[in-house]
């Protein structure tokens, strides 16, 4: 998952600096498995923080050029404030991994679930979500997710989201496909875990961000700490608006988006939201030189 960064020692530091914050080898546990045990959302989390933070210092080490905004996807949300400044890695790691339990604990297993809906528009989800839910015996589904134009993930009880599935597919979705979780991020199900992290938020120190960050919840930046504890406490159950994110990094005049972290999940998203942003995904230490030598 990360060797292609073997030669960016802030990568491994970063890794061993989390092993000595949780006590856990997440390196060994990206690079070798079990992958049951990295599959578990109480350390999937913090790994994938570890990883996002770990490229971006590695970034960093490579270049002066500072971002001009910055945003994370969800739990990425907690790296983007690593990066930022606002949050320490120290603290965000416990963090995470308490957001991880609270989300877990919050609904029972196979009660809730989640499913990405291809090919129809956001109004046309929020509407086939509101005829399910008035329609179930107290059962919810709601949009999670507005990843990009024609894919909306929806989440809510498992039942509710199966009859999500077949109402957009009668309404002439392009597909339905459910996700292999059990936990309904961002939706209400989430209230009792994200009154969970309104008490851990007490306790957590934040600063205001050195770089503009937009939130998933109002894609709005906060400089005020307490303003910023509050987003990421509706951030678990209210749905992560990344179309108009990424349309406003390109209204105010970015044409690069670079992704730090495993994968380049977002960045497939962000040519199907803009086709003018070039996204570039740091996938190993090749992609992230190819990267520098565009912008800096």
């Amino acid at each position: 998952m990360m060797g292609g960064y073997a030669d960016f020692p802030e990568v491994r530091e970063t890794f061993a600096e989390a092993a000595d914050i949780l006590g856990q080898d997440f390196w060994k546990m990206v690079n070798e498995g079990p992958i049951d045990e990295l599959n578990l959302t109480v350390n999937t989390q913090p790994v994938m923080l570890t990883a996002g933070v770990a490229v971006y210092r590695a970034w960093q080490s490579c270049t002066n050029s500072v971002p001009a905004f910055m945003a994370g996807h969800s739990l990425g949300e907690y790296t983007a404030l690593v990066a930022s400044g606002a949050l320490l890695f120290a603290d965000a790691l416990p963090l995470v991994r308490f957001r991880a339990e609270a989300m877990q604990e919050a609904v029972p297993g196979n009660t809730g679930a989640m499913a990405a809906i291809l090919g129809l528009d956001d109004e046309a989800v929020r509407s086939l979500c509101q005829t399910v839910a008035s329609s179930s015996d107290g059962e919810s589904l709601e949009p999670a997710n507005f990843n990009s134009p024609g894919q909306v993930v929806v989440a809510g009880h498992r039942n509710a989201v199966l009859r999500g599935m077949e109402l957009a597919k009668a309404n002439g979705a392009k597909g339905a496909v459910m996700l292999p979780m059990s936990i309904p991020s961002h939706c209400s199900l989430m209230k009792g875990a994200a009154e969970r992290m309104r008490r851990q938020m007490e306790i957590v120190k934040l600063g205001a961000p050195q770089i503009p960050l937009l939130h998933n919840v109002d894609v709005q930046g906060h400089g005020d700490p307490g303003g910023i504890k509050e987003i990421l406490v509706e951030q678990l159950f209210k749905p992560v608006r990344w179309t108009e994110t990424i349309r406003a990094f390109a209204a105010a005049g970015v044409n690069i988006v670079v992704e730090c972290g495993p994968g380049k999940v977002l960045s497939g998203l962000n040519k199907r939201i803009d086709k003018n942003l070039q996204s570039l995904p740091l996938i190993d230490g090749q992609a992230l030189r190819h990267a520098l030598s565009l912008i800096t």
